[in-house]
């Protein structure tokens, strides 16, 4: 008996199709969450006593209208997400659903917080996409290249070149995610040559290395739903993304993601010591 093969070929009339898919899902998502934007509304900590997760209805009521709407258009695509878990598919195609990547910032009114949805092969994000629903913006990404969006604007995304890590600006969303000394180590290592250091970013520094704005992220203790919608927004913007020992970053952990190739060899080097995927 033939193997299923263990990815599923995607041509570009398919990615431009599924691309557009993810932008409506993350419309639809972003009509869920912004009625509780910024009011008053319980927060769950699904981490329990001694550490703290926070969800909320808009995380948990955006994941389910973007599963409904999956299961109505594609029912035989697998999904996998933060808040409902895994439903697998009858074909190797499994969508990748963050509903609120940054519920923190969510919580306390800041920005720096959207939708995030991927599309994998079976192996690999072929597809990105980033939705902030109150600011209005869309980042898309795969191998036709990546997209900034806003209404009726587009602009194509280019990541900027620096190869030198001491002209960088460097973005963590917590240094507390670093939890072991050498994690610490070696990200302040490199943080203190970097030109700027700026935290808080959660996805939304992922999308601005696809823009051109930030040089380098850094990042630890990450889930696949975290990491895989922005890996083919920033390489299809030009930039790479893998773990601290440059092996693949679909799989979460330890991520790094560069706009230069160059730079990225410069942080793969500070930071291969405390790689735990070597």
């Amino acid at each position: 008996m033939a193997r299923r093969p263990s990815s599923v070929a995607l041509d570009d009339r398919a990615l431009a199709e599924f691309t557009a898919f993810a932008v409506r899902l993350g419309e639809i998502a972003g009509r869920a969450i912004l009625p509780y934007f910024r009011a008053a509304i319980d927060i769950d900590n699904k981490a329990g006593a001694g550490s703290y997760d926070p969800v909320t209805i808009a995380d948990r009521s955006a994941e389910t209208a973007i599963r409904e709407e999956i299961a109505r258009v594609y029912p035989t695509h697998g999904i996998l997400g933060e808040e409902h878990g895994a439903k697998p598919g009858r074909d190797r195609l499994t969508w990748i659903i963050d509903p609120i990547d940054g519920t923190r910032a969510f919580i306390i009114g800041q920005l720096h917080w959207g939708v995030l949805i991927a599309l994998s092969d079976g192996e690999r994000p072929t597809l990105g996409m980033m939705h902030q629903p109150f600011t209005g913006e869309t980042f898309t990404g795969s191998r036709l290249g990546a997209e900034w969006r806003r209404g009726a604007e587009r602009r194509a995304l280019h990541t900027r070149a620096c190869p030198r890590i001491e002209a960088a600006a460097v973005s963590a969303t917590d240094p507390a995610m670093f939890k072991s000394g050498a994690e610490r180590d070696a990200f302040r290592a490199l943080a203190a040559r970097a030109r700027m250091r700026r935290y808080g970013g959660d996805c939304y520094s992922y999308c601005l290395v696809a823009a051109g704005l930030i040089d380098l992220v850094i990042e630890a203790g990450l889930q696949p739903y975290d990491i895989q919608p922005v890996i083919p927004i920033i390489e299809g913007a030009g930039g790479i993304v893998t773990s601290w020992s440059g092996k693949s970053a679909a799989g979460g952990g330890q991520c790094v993601a560069a706009g230069d190739p160059a730079l990225h060899r410069v942080a793969l080097e500070m930071l291969s010591a405390a790689a735990t995927d070597a």
